[in-house]
């Protein structure tokens, strides 16, 4: 199988260009010593009944993480009527090329979207000589993001998703064996902000094997569809899904680099207070001022008491231009913000 993050493409000199990337894999067999063992450690660290382990969920979704890298795998992306070579996936399995368009290719092969325009492509794996691996089909998209306007950076777990990353064993349950389900308010608040022209690119810690499950699940709570950014999936063999809540290492730099590419647009930065997003936020508020519009921070339940979290997120607001960090527990307390001003 061949995974992809929904990519974007921004202006240059000549037209257009964007960064495709993915993975190539193969799932472990289902008699084989890893496979096994995986499923029986997520057994016991869910308490998971036999329902539950044969439920279409778990299935589906331990499915796209339980797998075997593929490396020297050679990928063809089909793209309008070009077909471009992203060469070989590497050691651990990934390939990333970078597809230049003009003005007149964007016109004839795109359609319009709430925002902007979409451009699909598909690739395909050739024949190889690994019997294991047969030839393969994926699609992507990639979004024409205009050089100027607004763009929302948006935390997706415990921001519009609700997931628990406080708890362990609650965000591995409603990774792995619940139905995802929104943040009540928040699609309704996207979608005003993408009906006043807003952008969104989806920067988290969910590992990128879980792409396609959250493009669906944006889709179907009525979240606007944006570029994804999403975590490396980097697991022992031994210890499948063990680290899955990790720290956003690597966040602050990502979100730079789409800053970079839309040099003259301004940015508002959506988290929750669970992990670093405040930090990592007001660290490229503080390199960046002319381009962060705003930050704004869902208070989620949290070890330390409400006035501790409080005291965090001030200390942070007061290195920053009054009303640098906007703080909300309900959706319906960002009823009258208007950040895309």
């Amino acid at each position: 199988m061949i995974v992809f993050f929904p990519t974007y493409a921004s202006r240059t000199p000549t037209g257009w260009t964007a960064s495709v990337a993915g993975m190539v894999s193969v799932p472990l067999p289902e008699r084989s010593r890893r496979r096994v063992l995986a499923v029986a450690v997520l057994r016991r660290l869910l308490d998971l009944d036999d329902a539950q382990m044969e439920s279409d969920i778990f299935r589906r979704r331990a499915e796209v993480l339980l797998f075997r890298r593929v490396a020297g795998q050679r990928v063809r992306i089909a793209l309008g009527d070009r077909i471009i070579d992203a060469g070989l996936s590497d050691r651990s399995g990934h390939f990333q090329t970078r597809v230049d368009f003009g003005d007149d290719f964007a016109a004839a092969w795109s359609r319009p979207q709430a925002t902007g325009r979409l451009l699909d492509y598909t690739a395909t794996t050739a024949e190889s000589d690994d019997s294991d691996v047969a030839d393969v089909a994926a699609a992507g998209t990639i979004h024409l993001v205009p050089p100027d306007g607004t763009s929302v950076i948006s935390d997706i777990d415990d921001t519009v998703k609700f997931t628990n990353v406080a708890d362990r064993r609650e965000l591995l349950r409603n990774t792995l064996v619940r139905e995802f389900v929104a943040v009540d308010g928040m699609p309704e608040v996207y979608r005003r902000w993408q009906e006043a022209g807003a952008i969104f690119h989806y920067v988290s810690s969910s590992p990128w094997q879980l792409s396609d499950c959250l493009c669906r699940f944006l889709g179907a709570a009525g979240l606007p569809a944006g570029s994804m950014h999403l975590k490396l999936f980097r697991l022992k063999d031994s210890t499948p899904l063990g680290r899955l809540p990790s720290r956003k290492r690597g966040k602050r730099r990502t979100i730079e680099r789409i800053m970079d590419d839309f040099p003259a647009r301004r940015f508002v930065l959506v988290g929750d207070s669970g992990e670093r997003d405040p930090e990592v936020y007001a660290s490229v508020a503080r390199r960046r001022p002319e381009q962060v519009a705003g930050i704004i921070i869902r208070e989620v339940p949290a070890k330390a008491s409400r006035a501790k979290v409080r005291e965090r997120l001030a200390k942070l607001s007061r290195r920053l231009p009054a009303g640098g960090i906007t703080i909300f527990q309900a959706a319906d307390e960002l009823a009258d913000l208007q950040p895309l001003q």
